[in-house]
């Protein structure tokens, strides 16, 4: 027993030294924290968390375990990404895929050739380079030049600088890694929150140090410009908050920021109450969505026979089924260009939505439903474009919509639903509106099923291409249209179109042959490559040259932009795509360039810097504790968008033919087709400025 207890000892005591000359932390996560919380509360960086915790990097719950570095000492084990193995008396490398790299960037940083980096990984020839596989590097290319140099560099420089930028509106991923001297790969590294996307206010972390800022000499007294004599004297008034109110619909009232609200009434801080009262500007107006007046109405009443909540990010809990009639009023929105309340406008309307929550199959779901959250991307789909809807209905309070919304679940799969089920106890004929379902083809089994009422259904997320069905609307702009809009836009500009295309993209060859009369093709090589001279013979020196670039091909790509750049010394030329190149968002390709050549391309969606938008995302991160994503956004837009409709005096069918809306990210311009059934074709054209932010074009 004495021997045990000493042994027990020994141990412990060794683990204990183990962890105090590595200067490691134990820290138990509490529940809402984030990692970037915990890093700033120990003074170290995401980046040195994940290296000691891989798994944190898919997120983290409460009462993980983390293992946190002390901050004097975080550098002091880094793990390099290339692991050296002896074989003998040459030196093998055994490097990990990250994120973005190529063939091209590996075989450049190691200084070996295609052949040798395939022969040394035989897989490569059939699955090609994979996120996150270990490859060898050949002795010949053991180590990345001048590695040497740069661990003597590094090590006279000692421990690594970080610095943390918050992320603005409009800014992107390259523009933030030019700024601070580093690479996109390097900031997806130590912010693996930000390589699906990049939310506004996100604190990324950057190694280095911050940009130099010009600083501006100071200004003498009798240098400084005169005060203006005479200010806007601005006067207050009390207001007491109303059940369900939130920022964002006070910021809609008031015209007024979160910060700005919370500068005038500091007790915001700890979040908006019922029967607060703040101090607010006087004299307010409610705001009018769009360009007419906004009139006071009726309550919006809510009848949720179904209702599914999405618990918290890093909440740890699961989903919340309540299986009831619920009733509630609902408050306003954050961004309406044309639309606003009709005066008289007091007929209440009815919307539906049919949302694919599958209850019954989540009940009986013996994995759990944290587990089937984790895998279940149709599922999150589905919460996220809820969510936003849900904010939509929330929206509607100043403006006392009058509407009736009633949310079923569709039990969709590919090829099913509930819908038939629902006619038959007459849930749906009655509608103003119907959105959903999210499969193509359930909508348009809705669709024929309601068409006798005259019901529009609103498709609100599939791109198929629609059959024709009168009072069918799809949403989103199928891919012809969105290549027709930036042809368009190119002809409006009385631009000179020239297209640069690989042979192996037919499709796109084949589609600008037969809908774009008049398009030039630059000529090819032998050998499939591009022939600058034949480009540069083609742009014209008086007029705007636009220059359509369909290729994923590195060589080709920076061919284009290399003949381009010459070209501009002449002529005007504008950089075009026609759809998203991953091949432009690697390192191989310089952004300056990119931005020098003004890239365009044409979207479904923007990233505005509006300030309804803004407080609307400021606001569903406050509320669900995440940013919002593409389907919740788009939850958001359409499902106003058809309130907005229903309150104009018109039929929804009416409003779709005459008015052009545009909410946070998404633009509707419903057109009828010529075989029958509505499409949108509200596409933005973006292009990269010279201030390294995507704007849109006029």
């Amino acid at each position: 027993m004495k021997y045990f207890s000493t042994l027990l000892f020994f141990v412990f005591f060794i683990t204990c030294s183990a962890f105090s000359q590595g200067k490691v932390i134990k820290y138990t996560v509490s529940s809402g924290e984030t990692i970037n919380q915990i890093a700033q509360k120990f003074k170290v960086t995401p980046y040195d968390i994940y290296e000691l915790n891989p798994d944190a990097r898919s997120g983290v719950k409460p009462n993980t375990v983390l293992l946190i570095p002390a901050a004097a000492n975080k550098n002091a084990d880094k793990k390099e990404t290339a692991e050296a193995k002896s074989t003998g008396n040459s030196k093998e490398i055994i490097h990990e895929v990250q994120p973005k790299e190529t063939f091209y960037s590996i075989e450049k940083k190691y200084g070996i050739s295609d052949e040798a980096l395939k022969a040394a990984n035989p897989i490569l020839e059939k699955n090609g380079v994979q996120i996150g596989q270990k490859l060898v590097i050949p002795a010949k290319g053991a180590a990345p030049k001048n590695t040497a140099a740069a661990e003597k560099k590094t090590k006279e420089k000692g421990p690594e600088k970080y610095v943390y930028h918050e992320v603005q509106a409009k800014e992107t991923k390259y523009s933030i890694a030019k700024q601070y001297n580093t690479t996109v790969e390097d900031l997806e590294k130590r912010n693996p929150e930000i390589v699906s996307s990049l939310p506004v206010g996100y604190r990324v972390t950057i190694k280095g140090t911050a940009p130099k800022t010009e600083t501006a000499a100071p200004v003498s007294k009798a240098e400084e410009p005169k005060k203006t004599e005479s200010k806007k004297t601005v006067s207050y008034m009390e207001y007491q908050v109303k059940p369900k109110e939130t920022f964002y619909s006070l910021g809609r009232v008031f015209h007024l920021t979160q910060d700005e609200l919370v500068a005038l009434n500091p007790s915001l801080s700890e979040g908006v109450k019922e029967g607060m009262v703040l101090k607010v500007p006087a004299g307010y107006v409610a705001p009018a969505p769009i360009v007419a007046q906004s009139q006071p109405a009726e309550k919006v009443a809510v009848s949720t026979p179904v209702v599914v909540e999405k618990p918290a990010e890093n909440t740890g809990g699961g989903i919340k089924i309540i299986d009831k009639v619920k009733s509630e009023t609902v408050s306003a929105d954050p961004e309406i260009v044309e639309l606003t309340k009709k005066k008289g406008q007091n007929d209440r309307q009815k919307l539906v939505l049919l949302l694919p929550f599958n209850l019954a199959k989540l009940q009986t779901d013996t994995t759990g439903m944290a587990a089937r959250l984790k895998t279940d991307k149709f599922l999150n789909m589905t919460l996220d474009f809820y969510s936003g809807a849900m904010m939509a209905i929330d929206s509607a309070k100043t403006l006392k919509l009058p509407i009736d919304v009633s949310i079923y679940d569709s039990q969709e799969t590919k090829t099913t639903s509930n819908i038939a089920s629902l006619i038959a106890q007459n849930k749906l004929q009655e509608a103003d509106a119907v959105v959903g379902p999210f499969y193509q083809n359930n909508a348009e089994s809705t669709a024929n099923s309601l068409r006798l009422y005259n019901v529009p259904v609103i498709s609100p997320l599939s791109k198929d291409a629609a059959n024709p069905i009168d009072n069918l609307y799809q949403t989103v702009p199928s891919n012809d249209v969105v290549r027709n809009a930036i042809f368009d836009y190119m002809r409006a500009k009385n631009g000179n179109i020239v297209a640069v295309v690989d042979k192996k993209k037919e499709s796109v060859i084949n589609y600008i042959k037969q809908n774009q009369k008049g398009v030039v093709f630059a000529g090819l090589t032998e050998t499939g490559g591009l022939d600058a001279a034949n480009l540069k013979s083609l742009l014209l020196p008086t007029r705007l040259n636009y220059v359509v670039m369909e290729t994923g091909n590195t060589a080709m790509i920076k061919a284009t932009i290399k003949a381009l750049i010459d070209s501009q010394k002449t002529c005007q030329v504008q950089l075009v795509i026609l759809e998203p190149n991953s091949t432009l968002d690697t390192d191989e390709i310089s952004f300056d360039n990119l931005v020098q050549l003004k890239l365009m391309y044409p979207s479904v969606t923007r990233d505005s810097d509006e300030q309804g938008a803004a407080i609307f995302k400021k606001e569903y991160k406050l509320k669900n504790k995440a940013y919002p994503n593409t389907y919740a956004t788009r939850g958001f837009d359409v499902t106003f968008d058809t309130m907005m409709r229903l309150v104009q005096g018109k039929t929804y069918q009416e409003t779709a033919d005459l008015m052009t809306t545009q909410q946070v990210d998404n633009k509707f311009q419903f057109y009828k087709k010529e075989d029958g059934g509505h499409s949108n074709k509200g596409v933005y054209i973006l292009y990269y400025d010279s201030d390294l932010t995507l704007k849109a074009a006029n």
